[in-house]
């Protein structure tokens, strides 16, 4: 059985609107050594379809990127892509499957059916399936931001606090950290 990790762009206050964390060649280095680390990714609908509407395009060489972004295209291309959706049935971007019924069931047979592990890269999904106790480990990248506004981070909240065990913490030159994180006891 693979683990659930949840990785996500955090400014300090807690914001994880995409638009708010760098996009450089670092910060996509660092996601494409997560998903080469993993043997799948997975999103709920919302973020899937905005992933869905840029990346392949830029795989494609349809969309002018640097070297480090278009690596992270062209792994993402090919890596299998999971989607969790009640109402969207067709998922046409390559490698794209659905995962429908009943949540707890559903993520729990993709992390025994992958055993390199599962990266979760949406920030509702995360929370709804923290609350169900699925998730493993944490990779966070904290940038070096101030947002001011949200979403954040489990807005919704969950029924009691998380410990988690630090992993590895580390700076990257653009001043963003890396945060590895395991479920504590």
């Amino acid at each position: 059985m693979g683990s659930l990790t949840f990785a996500m762009n955090v400014t300090l206050d807690g914001c994880v609107d995409h638009r708010e964390g760098l996009a450089d060649d670092e910060t996509h280095a660092f996601y494409t050594r997560l998903l080469e680390a993993n043997g799948a990714m997975l999103w709920g609908r919302i973020t899937y379809e905005m992933m869905e509407s840029y990346w392949p395009a830029v795989a494609r060489g349809e969309v002018d990127a640097p070297p480090a972004i278009r690596d992270w295209a062209r792994k993402l291309e090919a890596r299998p892509k999971y989607v969790v959706s009640s109402s969207r049935v067709n998922f046409p971007w390559t490698n794209s499957h659905r995962i429908a019924g009943d949540l707890r069931t559903g993520v729990q047979g993709l992390k025994d059916r992958t055993p390199a592990g599962v990266l979760l890269g949406s920030g509702t999904l995360a929370a709804a399936l923290d609350r169900l106790d699925l998730i493993d480990e944490y990779r966070f990248l904290i940038h070096p931001r101030i947002a001011g506004h949200g979403p954040t981070l489990h807005q919704g909240g969950l029924p009691g606090t998380r410990r988690l065990e630090l992993v590895s913490a580390t700076p990257l030159r653009n001043g963003a950290v890396a945060l590895h994180y395991r479920r504590g006891p």
